[in-house]
């Protein structure tokens, strides 16, 4: 069989950026369009309990502020309470996934607002995570597919499995970079909240997958397009874009997921204003969560506001070391106001952040590469070519086939100018 075109294997990762950017979480709401949840339609809804239990609205106020062994014991409460429901086992799966991303450093956006990401490596993922992740997965599966015998168009069953069908992709192709694995997990997905929302076309939610795929597939080039359309995928930015706006405003739990992946698209299509306004609405709601806090940010740095960038950066960083931020990764704030401090051509400055961020033990390769590169920089510009060449070698060591391996490597040959 002939392997999936590149650009399409692209194309699916990338989709996958917005389903682990900061907090975002796949999960289920009570639309309201629908009546409320009481004792007699509970009953009715049977395994849909575990959304209205004590512990799943305390987890997510965990989750959300980054406390995810407490979210993960409150979700596990509720699972042990509700055996039955595929969604009591979709929110304590997720806790447990995006506590290995954090881990990972695979939760800042700027890791993919370009493709460089694409060629990397598979992340060094915790085997017994990995195995708790794949099991809590197959167990939601088998769940829903046991009521979708009985009843193959139950709106909740078929909602449940494309959730959990998009939390294994986000696990395979973030960490494993398991591109095939993830094609399947991500068409799977849009085919179940697609077919929910056929059943059903006020069940808000659905349109968050169907919002992320369409927009995704809708960037495309067109030869592309034509491919993926011979596979059985199309899409529509605007449709995207538009699905996640309704699902933003909405009040139910998707709310936050849905503004977190439209201020990420928002982004990488440089509209920066709009994407502020979003990710404004997410550092008001959790003031206390550290990755919403980067992100506005990052975008103020990208929207060539500098100055404003500068002070945002060195807000957060100010804010980590007083104990604001359960575990923050201080060294993405810190390579942020490097940069930002680089793009006001303040080069001592700049220098100096960018070592500070080169300190922090817990810096990625591929964060550290970026650093190390931007510090050369400064070092070419102060006229410190020893020390410039010095960590650009650096850099191509740590991965020479990196993007930032291939411009330490231009300017070992030719110094770096402004």
């Amino acid at each position: 069989m002939r392997p999936y075109p590149a650009s399409l294997r692209k194309a699916v990762f990338v989709c996958l950026l917005a389903a682990t950017s900061n907090t975002f979480c796949l999960t289920s709401k009570v639309d309201k369009a629908k009546p409320e949840v009481t004792p007699i339609t509970a009953a009715v809804l049977g395994s849909r309990l575990s959304v209205v239990d004590a512990f799943t609205k305390t987890g997510f106020s965990f989750l959300y502020n980054l406390e995810y062994d407490k979210a993960i014991i409150d979700f596990d409460r509720t699972m042990q309470s509700h055996p039955e429901d595929p969604y009591s086992v979709n929110h304590l799966l997720q806790a447990v996934l995006l506590k290995e991303l954090y881990r990972l450093n695979a939760l800042d956006t700027t890791l993919y607002t370009d493709n460089g990401f694409l060629t990397g490596k598979p992340l060094a993922g915790d085997p017994q995570v990995k195995a708790r992740i794949l099991q809590l997965a197959d167990t939601s599966m088998a769940l829903s597919e046991k009521r979708l015998k009985i009843n193959p168009n139950d709106v909740e069953a078929l909602y449940a499995r494309g959730v959990t069908r998009g939390l294994k992709l986000t696990y395979v192709a973030i960490i494993e970079k398991s591109f095939f694995a993830a094609l399947r997990n991500a068409a799977g997905s849009r085919s179940d909240h697609e077919k929910v929302l056929l059943l059903n076309p006020n069940y808000t939610d659905a349109k968050l997958v169907v919002g992320l795929h369409n927009f995704v597939l809708g960037s495309m080039p067109l030869a592309a397009r034509i491919m993926a359309g011979m596979v059985g995928m199309s899409g529509s930015k605007k449709k995207g874009l538009d699905f996640l706006a309704e699902v933003g405003k909405s009040n139910g739990e998707a709310s936050v997921d849905a503004r977190v992946a439209l201020a990420l698209f928002l982004r990488r299509e440089a509209r920066y204003t709009e994407a502020l306004d979003v990710i404004r609405t997410l550092t008001a709601q959790y003031p206390k969560n550290f990755l919403f806090g980067l992100e506005q940010a990052n975008l103020l740095k990208d929207a060539g506001m500098g100055h404003e960038a500068i002070a945002e950066y060195s807000r957060l960083l100010e804010n980590g070391k007083s104990g604001m931020y359960p575990d923050p990764h201080l060294e993405r704030a810190a390579y942020g106001l490097a940069e930002s401090l680089k793009g006001q051509k303040k080069v001592p400055e700049a220098l100096k952040a960018y070592e500070t961020a080169l300190e922090y033990k817990n810096l990625t390769p591929e964060v550290k590469v970026r650093a190390l590169v931007g510090a050369g920089e400064m070092y070419d510009v102060l006229g410190k070519r020893e020390q410039a060449l010095s960590d650009y070698k650096g850099a191509i060591a740590l991965d020479s086939d990196s993007p930032q391996a291939a411009l330490a490597r231009r300017f070992v040959k030719e110094p770096f100018r402004f």
